[in-house]
């Protein structure tokens, strides 16, 4: 199967780990409202938002948005984010980006920024790394989140209790601090030693500090195998045939971020022993996106009509009625029914 195609399948199978049931079912959830930090995976419209130049951005203009809602809403997809779909079977589907100001009522808001990093501006600046200037760190759409967070209630109870009333989403954003640097010819071994420890702590901070706040239920993702990306496999050719793995992805680049997945791993443990009546969710991508690369589980997509439809070595299937075993973890686990 060619990479392109391999990476429609993997963006399609996000919705089906996200969702793991058909479209028309929803589950049974003990929590009303949904708050995503993150970056292009879930903007629903943040980017294009931003001055000055977010109505210059692709995300403003077709093909984005063609098949859903048929106009660019600033998704960065011609149709629904994996957030929607994902809201769509918690029944919670009236999510606003946060730089919207339409003020009716919504089910939560959306404060990712298609290309945000972990780290802020200032990290960057002084390793002489530029990053767009319409992105928003983590701790800049963290104080977006408590400035929301204020205008809707009156008291830090009140809250907290709007927290404990939510599921929050932390990420997927450190692959942009690999991305940036990486692509800007810092090596390998400097990203490992001199990036990762920092994206890590503040991801582990932001996660304390919104639980501190109330938070009750937390997801963070790990980093998908970037090493696969279409960008970073042409801008790395390598005549050395060892330098890639049997899917075609580059080894030394899939290994920082096995590593940084690891090292987001390990502390997430401990902030569970720090707050254990928390839910703290690590959602694997990586390992998703492996398995669908590999071919083991998807043999091809084919679209249809209505959607699509997935090859298996068992013959077709309909993807939404796919239970997988993340989904499986996940869902109970923020105690859905």
């Amino acid at each position: 199967m060619g990479f392109l195609c391999c990476y429609s399948v993997f963006i399609c199978f996000f919705v089906l780990l996200l969702t793991g049931t058909t479209s028309s079912q929803q589950s049974n959830c003990p929590f009303n409202y949904i708050y995503h930090l993150g970056d292009g995976d879930s903007d629903n419209g943040n980017a294009i938002r931003t001055l000055p130049a977010g109505l210059a951005l692709p995300a403003a203009r077709l093909p984005y948005g063609e098949t859903f809602p048929g106009r660019p809403t600033g998704r960065w997809s011609d149709g629904r984010l994996i957030i929607d779909f994902a809201a769509t079977v918690l029944g919670l589907t009236r999510l606003k980006p946060y730089l919207d100001t339409n003020t009716s009522p919504n089910d939560g808001v959306i404060f990712a920024v298609a290309g945000s990093p972990v780290l802020d501006r200032s990290f960057y600046l002084n390793k002489g790394v530029i990053i767009p200037t319409n992105v928003a760190p983590l701790n800049l759409q963290k104080n977006w989140f408590r400035r929301y967070l204020n205008s809707v209630c009156s008291t830090p109870t009140d809250c907290a209790d709007r927290l404990g009333d939510s599921l929050l989403l932390l990420g997927d954003v450190e692959g942009n601090d690999i991305r940036y640097p990486l692509l800007q010819r810092k090596s390998i071994q400097d990203i490992q030693t001199n990036y990762v420890p920092f994206v890590t702590q503040t991801t582990i901070n932001t996660t304390r500090e919104l639980i501190r706040a109330g938070a009750k239920r937390v997801i963070v993702p790990g980093n998908v195998p970037l090493g696969c990306y279409p960008s970073i496999l042409s801008e790395f050719p390598s005549n050395d045939p060892t330098a890639y793995d049997d899917l075609g992805c580059l080894k030394s680049v899939n290994n920082l971020v096995l590593f940084k997945n690891t090292a987001l791993q390990t502390s997430l443990a401990s902030l569970k022993l720090e707050f254990p009546d928390v839910t703290i969710l690590f959602a694997d991508y990586y390992t998703t996106v492996e398995t669908v690369l590999s071919g083991s589980f998807i043999s091809w997509l084919v679209a249809e009509p209505a959607g699509f439809i997935i090859m298996t070595e068992e013959g077709f299937v309909d993807p939404w009625a796919r239970q997988f075993a993340l989904i499986q973890e996940l869902l109970p686990a923020l105690d859905c029914s």
